[in-house]
């Protein structure tokens, strides 16, 4: 869950029009960019795999479903396998959620 809540958080800081972060004095030359691990885009699923996007232009490619699930197969002892799978599946939900989160928020700020 607190994987989920840093990356919703990221997601919607990412998100926030750069001028709503100038100063009420109005100077432009005020405005804080966010920090360049910031998550701007979630593209792909599961099983195709995620490419992830962040504010500095570099990008993460995590596993598809499958082969994080073959790797957790590797595991000798059936909980380490348990708790391996149940890891995988709920962080590729979690890019999921935030991936319609930011789409959202993207969205929202057009409008």
């Amino acid at each position: 869950m607190t994987l989920l809540r840093t990356l919703l958080v990221a997601a919607l800081v990412s998100t926030v029009p750069a001028v709503a972060l100038v100063s009420a004095a109005g100077s432009a030359s005020s405005v804080v960019a966010p920090p360049g691990d910031t998550i701007v885009e979630i593209t792909g699923d599961a099983a195709n795999g995620f490419e992830i996007e962040h504010y500095d232009g570099t990008s993460i490619y995590p596993p598809t479903d499958s082969e994080a699930l073959a790797e957790c197969r590797e595991y000798d002892r059936r909980v380490a396998r348990v708790r391996c799978r149940t890891e995988v599946l709920t962080w590729y939900r979690d890019l999921a959620a935030t991936q319609q989160a930011l789409e959202w928020a993207h969205q929202a700020g057009t409008a």
